[in-house]
């Protein structure tokens, strides 16, 4: 079936002629008269049956119809255009690859590595997306994700990176000149929430042999990067994937509270379509995060 699409002729005169507001200036801009950008703007209205431009005094100017369309238009435009420049440059050789991410865990486990895979790659790109919730891979221009999560997700295939292993962290001007902190501070000290994990405390009490009434008392924070920055400035203690936080760690930014770690029902997945499986960037790049993920939790002990 023919698709429904104007000429990328016309959708270009149309997306100069509602940036510029001058039908003049876009004739300007590609090399054409302005009678020939008259001509494709009434062909585009006629096709949609839609009035895009009105005219006035002072030349023309974008219905509320007009305007929508244009920003819409204006993005598809320069994704093709975008997506040209990138084939050409490759001239067809090598690939890319749309990455949805957690966004701390991008920032910082991900990207620290991500000079070793150009290294090894330079033909292939990858793009991060920042997505904190499961999508469908359908509605998206995604080719695979980084999750971490109780499961996998339905119609997908996946590798297995790392269980998440939680350590209670803070600066050290907080609990200083203390050396451990007593069940009393446990119960006096602020302790920072994740958002969308309201029972990490409770469950990281109980797997010490512990109970602190107020476990979900506290200022909540969405990102484990806000939580890290909230614990580093003094405000609390916050229980944080310990993959997340080694640099701070490494620099005494934050502090191990408790020298004890909990392996959190949380596994971190490299997830993508199953009709996605023959990508060779994805493949690439699966076996090298594979790699690097091992690498990992041998150096940490992590199962």
């Amino acid at each position: 079936m023919r698709r429904k699409i104007p000429s990328t002729n016309t959708l270009s005169a149309f997306e100069a002629a509602a940036r510029h507001q001058s039908y003049t200036k876009a004739a300007d801009e590609l090399a054409v008269t302005q009678s020939a950008i008259c001509r494709q703007i009434a062909a585009l209205e006629e096709f949609l049956g839609v009035e895009l431009f009105v005219r006035d005094r002072r030349g023309v100017r974008l219905t509320e119809a007009g305007l929508l369309y244009s920003r819409k238009i204006a993005a598809r435009l320069d994704d093709v255009e975008r997506d040209t420049l990138e084939l050409m440059s490759k001239r067809g050789q090598g690939g890319t690859l749309e990455l949805a991410v957690v966004p701390t865990f991008a920032t910082k486990w991900l990207l620290p590595r991500m000079p070793l895979f150009i290294k090894q790659h330079p033909d292939i790109t990858v793009n991060l997306t920042s997505r904190a919730r499961p999508f469908l891979f359908d509605e998206t221009e995604m080719d695979a994700a980084i999750h971490a999560g109780v499961a996998m997700w339905p119609g997908t295939e996946g590798a297995f990176l790392m269980r998440e292993s939680l350590i209670a962290v803070c600066s050290p001007k907080l609990i200083a000149p203390r050396k451990k902190l007593s069940t009393q501070d446990w119960h006096r000290l602020p302790l920072l929430q994740q958002s969308t994990r309201p029972y990490a405390w409770r469950n990281w009490f109980e797997s010490r042999g512990m109970k602190v009434e107020a476990d979900m008392a506290g200022p909540r924070y969405e990102l484990f990067s806000m939580l890290a920055e909230a614990a580093a400035q003094g405000i609390g203690i916050a229980l944080i994937p310990r993959l997340l936080i080694e640099e701070e760690l490494r620099h005494g930014v934050l502090i191990d509270a408790a020298s004890h770690a909990q392996l959190s029902d949380r596994t971190y997945y490299l997830l993508w379509p199953e009709h996605k499986a023959g990508n060779p960037a994805l493949n690439f790049f699966r076996d090298w995060i594979q790699t690097q993920a091992e690498q990992y939790r041998d150096l940490m002990g992590l199962a």
